[in-house]
């Protein structure tokens, strides 16, 4: 279990999810006060983020908390998934794609009920990482320090061994706590200089973005190897 490993955030990493206003416009439509969805919803959203609720029940709980019809139940899921699945990181895919054999790689998401199958289907993430933990599958969320314990387990390397990447700081420093290696995802650029490093020098692998080598530096090493 010392295998250099990297890890990876799906939402806002390896796609790029704006928000689309897609809540606001249902409002609009059925005349709701704006944060009416949310505030009708926030049970249901969270249950299927920890996989205590199936698709089918959040479908039924759509229709009968927001007056829905079938169909106007599948336009408003159809929206959901719009935003949530984004569109692909393009670059920084393909770097990942290029670290496959010289580390391992895992993904740790928080997700919803019917990520993994939407998510597969469309990008084939299974294919680019060995390891996907969805935490509607195993029933807990970031940053809960035992979603960390779960992805190690699941790629059989240690926390120290691991980079992880998010976008939320709370989640990067969750993942620190727990002996990982950690970055805060704002850009492919810095990212990718990030896990350069990390995969090509060993001996540098306790640096952070915010160490004094900086970015600069980073990319000079990168660029050397």
């Amino acid at each position: 279990m010392t295998a250099t490993c990297v890890i990876f955030d799906i939402g806002g990493v390896l796609e790029i999810t704006p928000t689309t206003g897609w809540v606001q416009r249902w409002e609009v439509r059925l005349v709701l006060p704006l944060g009416t969805v949310h505030e009708r919803m926030r049970d249901v959203w969270q249950a299927g983020s920890v996989g205590s609720i199936s698709e089918r029940e959040v479908h039924e709980q759509v229709e009968a908390r927001l007056g829905l019809d079938a169909s106007q139940v599948e336009a408003f899921m159809a929206d959901l998934w719009a935003e949530y699945l984004g569109t692909p990181n393009e670059e920084l895919i393909a770097y990942v794609r290029g670290l496959r054999g010289s580390c391992r790689l895992g993904i740790l998401s928080n997700s919803f009920v019917g990520a993994r199958e939407r998510e597969t289907s469309l990008y084939h993430f299974d294919e680019l990482v060995e390891e996907i933990v969805y935490s509607h599958e195993i029933g807990i969320e970031k940053p809960d320090p035992r979603v960390f314990e779960a992805v190690c387990a699941s790629l059989e390397v240690r926390p120290e061994s691991c980079l992880f990447i998010d976008d939320f700081a709370a989640n990067v420093e969750a993942a620190q706590e727990a002996g990982m290696q950690a970055h805060l995802f704002e850009d492919n650029a810095r990212t990718i200089t990030r896990i350069a490093v990390w995969t090509l020098a060993p001996g540098l692998q306790g640096l952070s973005r915010s160490d004094d080598i900086g970015l600069a530096g980073l990319e000079q090493l990168q660029d050397r190897w």
